[in-house]
């Protein structure tokens, strides 16, 4: 049953299952600014050095630990925040699927962010 429509705090009317361009664009500029003050992968150790390791570790380790499809992606279980040695500690890596690895880390910044308010 789709979901009936509601009101933004635009004032626009918008159907249940779509979200309000101006929350897109809010979404966007958020972004935009959260991007502007991260370093690039490079500088946050995302070498050829790595993209090497991250091959041959999913060579060897080809499954998505969480759902058991194909594994696209190295995720350190722990973030590193720039530690070059828990970066490349592999009992810290784990091979996850580009979905399963957004949704967690997603998950992640949310109860993150969550904690940090109640504080």
């Amino acid at each position: 049953m789709p979901r009936p429509p509601r009101l933004c705090s635009c004032g626009a009317i918008v159907p249940g299952d779509q979200i309000c361009a101006c929350q897109v664009e809010k979404t966007r500029e958020r972004k935009r600014r959260h991007d502007q003050r991260r370093p690039s992968s490079r500088q946050r150790g995302y070498t050829r050095e790595w993209e090497k390791a991250r091959a041959d570790y999913l060579r060897y380790h080809p499954v998505c630990r969480m759902c058991g499809d194909t594994a696209t992606v190295v995720d350190h279980i722990t973030p590193h925040k720039g530690d070059k040695a828990l970066f490349w500690n592999h009992s810290n890596w784990q091979p996850l699927c580009k979905p399963c690895h957004d949704r967690h880390k997603q998950r992640q910044e949310r109860i993150k962010t969550l904690l940090a308010r109640q504080s």
